[in-house]
């Protein structure tokens, strides 16, 4: 190939890489403004001092990342965390249990089993949350039924009981399709194979299914914690907000109390857990790989 036909090659070549890169100055533009920008200015208030309106002033302070170990701001934040990880452990229970269930049915159903778990969602958020309070209240179904037996005037809401119960309802297929998609990968052989070797129900999951769907239930089990840490309208309606979450806490800052820069410190805590627990998943998910490989060289 001479010098000319290579320069007229490597031109060809340099032609559809500028043009990829022209189609990505859209995406990335709509990242930086609608994404970084808003998290730089949100990081920049969090050290800012508030006015006596509770508006952002000039300054660079850590008082309000300070106050943030106040009893007021700190039960707020560990309630969260322990909220949020009974939901999420409660969401795999349950959704490992029901990915299970629609794993183990033939083909043909499965799709329609899946249809079932996702039309409620359809309906919007609130009117949903609405309708557990109907069903929770002291008119609802279940105290109609508890009525005929002259248990009379009961009623869940508001109450942490139905907090959870809401926080189940709407989280719960967020952990049942990753653990469904990582259990319809599993070859229906190994299970055989386990159940001929004499392994019992619980060693045939412990032992085979559970290993092989951790990376389903490590993303259900983050698609169900990080959210749950930034609700707001179910304790408000269903607990009747004595018992705030972290996503209350900043909604009352900015807009009750109007303090922004203790608004946006509360925001940058919840994102640093945030990205915690996204670093726990990705270190239990390359650990469990980095097993399974060891595992294959050892039986080759």
């Amino acid at each position: 190939m001479t010098a000319t036909t290579r320069a007229i090659h490597l031109g060809r070549q340099e032609k559809p890489k500028r043009g990829s890169l022209l189609l990505l100055i859209p995406g990335i533009a709509s990242v930086v403004l609608l994404g970084v920008l808003p998290l730089f200015i949100v990081a920049r208030n969090s050290f800012a001092v508030a006015d006596d309106y509770g508006g952002i002033t000039d300054g660079l302070t850590f008082e309000n990342y300070a106050k943030l170990l106040d009893p007021v701001y700190s039960k707020t934040l560990l309630f969260s965390l322990g909220l949020g990880l009974l939901n999420t452990v409660v969401c795999l229970v349950i959704g490992y249990l029901t990915s299970y269930y629609i794993v183990s049915r033939p083909t043909n159903r499965q799709g329609f089993l899946l249809l079932l778990v996702i039309i409620p969602f359809w309906t919007d958020f609130l009117v949903r949350t609405f309708a557990w309070i109907t069903i929770l209240g002291s008119g609802g179904p279940i105290a109609g039924i508890l009525g005929i037996f002259g248990i009379a005037g009961f009623s869940v809401i508001p109450s942490n009981l139905a907090v959870v119960l809401g926080l189940l309802y709407s989280f719960l297929p967020t952990a049942i399709f990753p653990i469904y998609a990582s259990m319809r990968s599993i070859d229906p052989s190994l299970k055989e194979a386990a159940t001929d070797l004499g392994a019992s129900w619980w060693g045939v999951h412990r032992r085979v299914i559970l290993p092989l769907s951790s990376p389903g239930i490590l993303g259900a089990a983050l698609l169900t914690f990080i959210p749950t840490m930034g609700v707001f309208v179910i304790p408000v309606l269903l607990g009747g907000g004595k018992d705030p979450l972290v996503g209350n806490l900043i909604v009352t800052l900015y807009t009750e109390f109007r303090n922004q820069p203790m608004g946006a410190a509360v925001s940058m805590v919840l994102l640093v857990l945030m990205l915690a627990s996204m670093a726990l998943v990705g270190l239990a998910l390359k650990r469990s790989s980095t097993k399974r490989a060891t595992t294959k060289k050892t039986e080759a």
